[in-house]
């Protein structure tokens, strides 16, 4: 029996089975770096050398996330989103009986194919099966979940394998993906593949595979996703030398620091999906928080902030930007359904969201070198650089999607 689809359980479903997968997938982000300190003396291999796992994920992962959008529309989301999940899976599964370095890189790749079908494959099942009123929740929860697995997976990973080793560390992130898959599997009824809720267009319209690569507004947010996570990546990787060196703060407080960004985030998440349901603004919500970070950005910058200050002012711009999520999730959906309805909403939320992993694959390539040179105010003036781009970048794709809504579909 399929649920009554405008109802707010039939969304809650919906929103859980979903959130449960894609907790599950940022999990596994962390699986290989959580055990670096046992698979480094294990296979006796340097912070450069083991590094490379996790570039060749983001690598894989990038590719293969504007290719999974392709195999969604064609074959339908939950059957990708299966896949996925298993493939993280035999990752862990492979990881545990794993022999050398060779087979950490195997471990990379499979990680990465399979995380690569989560957004193309979650944002199709949200914008078709939730009502239009809930998405800003919906696309609230799918954040908040996302950073709940990152919070998971080094207590989980790390405490077990020092009560029973690596092997059986991996063993049990192979059990969380079994348990993601009959999560998925028991709340199926949820998750039928096709007939959009809300939308306003027929989703089963045929249009020409690649006509969703001529529209402007699809680039431009993928430019945006490229510049706010390569911001991002900044605070991410080099948060807590940058705050010891610049600041002069003790590795535990620097430390506190980068926990206050990735806290205010997630807290901004919650309210982000609130105001994203009652304002339909959301190029304008963006554009304020966005621009609000940055300016807390050049602040800290500037090196005129207390040492006292400098946690509190990290959880703020963690905060702004993490409002502006839940909009910026629905703007996407505005460029994908500007001209071909949810027809091709794996598509270019495969193509837009592989922004994602580009803008983590640069970031160390970018402010590396500036931390090489002791250049820490120079890191914080790009991120509200970067910052700032990316509202120009929101605010041109708003533009173009009501253009692109306007014309015949092709």
């Amino acid at each position: 029996m399929i649920p009554d689809r405008s109802s707010a359980r039939h969304d809650a479903g919906v929103i859980g089975v979903v959130g449960f997968a894609h907790g599950t997938s940022h999990f596994f982000h962390l699986l290989l770096p959580a055990l670096y300190p046992w698979l480094m003396p294990q296979f006796d291999l340097s912070f450069a050398r083991i590094g490379m796992t996790m570039t060749v994920f983001f690598v894989v992962s990038g590719i293969g996330q504007a290719l999974a959008g392709f195999v969604v529309d064609r074959f339908g989301a939950r059957r990708v989103l299966l896949g996925g999940v298993a493939l993280l899976g035999l990752a862990a599964a492979v990881l545990a009986s794993a022999d050398g370095f060779a087979t950490l890189l195997l471990v990379a790749v499979l990680a990465g194919l399979g995380n690569s079908v989560f957004h193309p494959a979650d944002f199709t099942i949200l914008n078709r099966h939730v009502s239009q009123a809930r998405l800003g929740y919906a696309f609230s929860a799918h954040g908040l979940s996302g950073n709940l697995g990152w919070a998971l997976a080094p207590v989980f990973l790390t405490g077990l394998a020092a009560l029973a080793g690596w092997r059986i560390a991996a063993l049990g992130a192979a059990g969380l993906a079994l348990a993601s898959l009959m999560v998925l599997q028991l709340g199926r009824r949820w998750l039928p593949d096709g007939d959009p809720v809300g939308d306003g267009r027929d989703g089963g319209t045929r249009v020409p595979t690649l006509a969703f690569l001529r529209l402007g507004a699809v680039w431009l947010c993928f430019l945006f996703f490229l510049l706010t996570t390569m911001a991002f990546g900044a605070f991410q990787g080099f948060g807590v030398p940058l705050l010891q060196a610049y600041y002069g703060l003790p590795l535990s407080l620097a430390a506190t620091g980068l926990t206050a960004y990735l806290l205010g985030g997630a807290g901004g998440m919650l309210v982000g999906g609130i105001l994203a349901s009652r304002f339909a603004a959301h190029e304008r919500l963006i554009a304020v928080f966005l621009l609000g970070a940055a300016v807390l950005a050049g602040l800290l910058a500037s090196g005129f902030v207390a040492a006292a200050a400098v946690v509190p002012l990290m959880g703020a711009i963690g905060f702004s930007t993490g409002v502006a999520g839940p909009s910026r999730d629905i703007l996407v959906r505005r460029a994908a359904a500007a001209r071909f309805g949810a027809a091709a909403y794996g598509r270019v939320y495969g193509l837009v969201y592989s922004g994602l992993d580009a803008g983590l694959a640069l970031a160390p390539l970018a402010f590396g070198p500036l931390m090489d040179a002791s250049e820490f105010a120079a890191v914080l003036f790009v991120v509200a650089v970067l910052q700032t781009a990316a509202v120009a970048a929101a605010l041109s794709a708003s533009r173009a999607s009501f253009v692109s809504a306007a014309a015949p579909a092709g």
